[in-house]
């Protein structure tokens, strides 16, 4: 490690923004899982403004230098609608790379300190920005590339987090599986059942009414997940916002609603892996690269898809129509997923390591565990 020392100023300038967002190539330069997030996004997120989480949250962002070269970056947030929903004084840090141990503590006790400086006297992390973005730390599944809106992270960012005394608060799963074999005899009878139940009725979403289909699904997305720990609502303007980050990677036939009585009380988003149709484009879209990334969504073929979100009325929880309706939905999904964008393989997630209703649900047979995230947490 050099003997020189490691400073942390904040980000201030519009340079200092690009440097926070383009050292994440550096951190993972060489490392064949990475997979080059599109920079625009990631601005986008980080930009109030553009990104509504601003309208009821504050966050800073740091760089950390070592004699003038970035070695690090972190943010600290405090969002108003986390006090309100998982309690008062809970800040939480994100966006945290480093390239040693030295960086990466000095980066940790300088969001603390921003974090005290607000009044909170608890920290979660890494959540990059909020519950919503990209949770947690990987701590399993390194050698395999995440899906699209998965992170991924160095093995050694582990013992540095928890070296800063950082203790476990929760784990967030995905699951793997082979979806051109799947087959159970008694997911099959509880299927069959439900097709001839005349109340319910499992449709595709409409695309041509697509701010509509949005609100019903993240409507019920907000009521399904009101129970789950570190749940925070969307609001309407994040909705609207999500609704058009999601348009050009919603396709019909892989967004199911289920319907009793034509009411929805029930959804499944399924999206290709879009990291495999921007592995090659380094993050860059311009001038070229989203002309070849639109051609590619026109129909995507990819090896993966990943169901992000997934939620029953709250109404229906430990019901057996909750499992009957999100099998019928992952069954009619998977013969149009297998059938029209040639996908061999599924992943569930993220979901919390003790949600024994979607667990339930996401170990189907020969589903495996493929990365695991975890969430810290520290008292202030």
């Amino acid at each position: 490690m050099s003997s020189v020392s490691v400073t942390v100023r904040p980000v201030e300038t519009k340079k200092d923004k690009k440097a926070f967002v383009d050292f994440a190539w550096e951190a993972y330069k060489g490392d064949p899982a990475w997979v080059p997030p599109l920079k625009d996004e990631v601005h986008g997120l980080i930009t109030p403004g553009k990104n509504p989480w601003f309208e009821h949250a504050r966050a800073q962002l740091w760089l950390a230098e070592r004699g003038g070269r970035v070695v690090g970056r972190i943010s600290a947030q405090v969002d108003d609608l986390v006090q309100e929903h998982m309690g008062q004084g809970i800040g939480q840090w994100g966006f945290f790379d480093a390239l040693d141990g030295e960086a990466a503590e000095a980066l940790i006790a300088t969001a603390e300190e921003w974090l005290r400086a607000q009044g909170m006297t608890r920290a979660l992390g890494p959540i990059s920005l909020s519950i919503w973005d990209e949770p947690g730390l990987e701590i399993e599944g390194f050698d395999e590339p995440p899906t699209a809106m998965m992170g991924h992270h160095r093995p050694e960012y582990r013992p540095w987090i928890e070296a800063a005394g950082y203790a476990k608060a929760k784990d967030l799963l995905t699951y793997e599986l082979d979806i051109t074999h799947w087959e159970d005899p008694k997911i099959d009878r509880l299927i069959a059942m439900g097709e001839r139940n005349p109340h319910l009725r499992i449709r595709m979403v409409d695309k041509s009414k697509f701010d509509e289909e949005a609100r019903v699904i993240l409507n019920l997305l907000n009521d399904a997940w009101s129970t789950n720990w570190g749940y925070v609502p969307l609001t309407a303007a994040e909705i609207a916002y999500a609704g058009k980050k999601l348009k050009p990677i919603i396709f019909a036939e892989l967004v199911r609603i289920a319907e009793i009585d034509g009411e929805p009380v029930a959804f499944m988003l399924t999206i290709p892996d879009i990291n495999e149709l921007t592995a090659d484009l380094n993050g860059e879209l311009f001038p070229f690269n989203f002309i070849k990334l639109l051609w590619r969504l026109r129909k995507p073929r990819t090896r993966r898809l990943r169901v992000p979100l997934m939620g029953v009325a709250k109404k229906l929880h430990h019901s057996r129509l909750a499992s009957q309706l999100a099998f019928m939905m992952i069954e009619y999904t998977r013969r149009d997923a297998t059938a029209k964008y040639g996908a061999t393989h599924g992943e569930f997630g993220w979901i919390l390591e003790d949600n024994k209703g979607m667990l339930s649900i996401a170990q189907l047979p020969g589903a495996e565990v493929n990365h695991r995230y975890r969430i810290y947490e520290k008292a202030l």
